[in-house]
């Protein structure tokens, strides 16, 4: 049997982001979504996945993306920038983490607290995942582990695409070399689960993250293998709203387009993909 958990990261993080979230949920095969609970559009994220029973939701834990702390900033110094936010990407996270920059009670303080804000809410909460995949790096995901162990979270994210496949996609060495280090932090992550966690046998979406399209998810349909697979994707309602705010060049739009698409939900009887998210694994 395939199934196919279909999960939009960043909720949370802009109106245009929630709306094109609840839109691909509702009128698309979207499935799941991930909580950003330190994100400025948060409450109104809240709000929405209230409106949505059937919409999955994880946490999207935040260490990186120029966002605030759940945390106040004199308690996780080692954690931001001289504005008070956090870093903007994974790598200047990295070089400060692998340097001994960060400290580590500082950072499982500020990971428990956004667990706990999620929590708070009273949404059922899914699964664990993050913001550009932090919590598969080693060393973090020895905390991330410990905390999910704490809270009864046994279900995750683990973003190991194949690392020969692309889907179609078009790109440069620098995306397949970041694509092989993450998937094999990701090896690392899965390698560490003992059997009480549950986690997709497949995902898809890191290679051409921000760039998917009608077509490229039609390809990965198309090539999806038996068992259980997750689809990552960043949707959203306005390119040029989004473009000024962030500088990613993400086609927020054209995700979106892709799991409203006619052709694509044909794809998905043809096939026989069974959709779920990550509370039915």
């Amino acid at each position: 049997m395939k199934r196919l958990i279909v999960n939009a990261d960043d909720f949370g993080l802009h109106t245009e982001i929630n709306k094109g979230i609840v839109k691909g949920h509702k009128e698309g095969f979207i499935t799941s979504t991930s909580l950003m609970p330190s994100a400025p559009a948060f409450e109104e994220a809240v709000n929405l996945a209230k409106e949505c029973p059937k919409l999955g939701i994880g946490i999207h834990l935040t260490l990186v993306g120029g966002v605030s702390t759940c945390t106040s900033t004199d308690k996780v110094s080692s954690l931001v920038n001289s504005k008070g936010l956090f870093l903007d990407n994974y790598i200047e996270f990295s070089k400060r983490y692998y340097t001994g920059g960060v400290k580590k009670y500082e950072l499982e303080l500020e990971l428990r607290n956004q667990i706990e804000k999620a929590l708070g809410t009273g949404l059922k909460i899914t699964h664990i995942d993050s913001h550009q995949h932090t919590h598969v790096l080693p060393g973090v995901n020895n905390i991330v582990i410990k905390l999910c162990e704490e809270y009864g979270i046994k279900k995750l994210r683990v973003p190991q695409e194949p690392y020969t496949f692309n889907g179609g996609f078009t790109t440069g060495i620098g995306r397949f070399v970041g694509r092989a280090g993450l998937s094999f932090c990701a090896q690392i992550l899965a390698a560490k689960l003992d059997n009480s966690y549950k986690y997709p046998d497949c995902f898809f979406g890191m290679l051409a993250g921000g760039n998917l399209n009608e077509q490229l998810i039609a390809n990965i349909l198309k090539a999806l293998p038996e068992g259980t697979s997750e689809i990552m994707t960043h949707p959203g309602l306005s390119n040029k709203i989004l473009g000024n705010v962030f500088s990613w060049n993400y086609h927020w739009e054209q995700e979106l387009g892709s799991y409203l698409s006619k052709n694509n939900h044909r794809l998905l009887e043809e096939y026989k993909i069974k959709l779920i998210n990550f509370g039915e694994l």
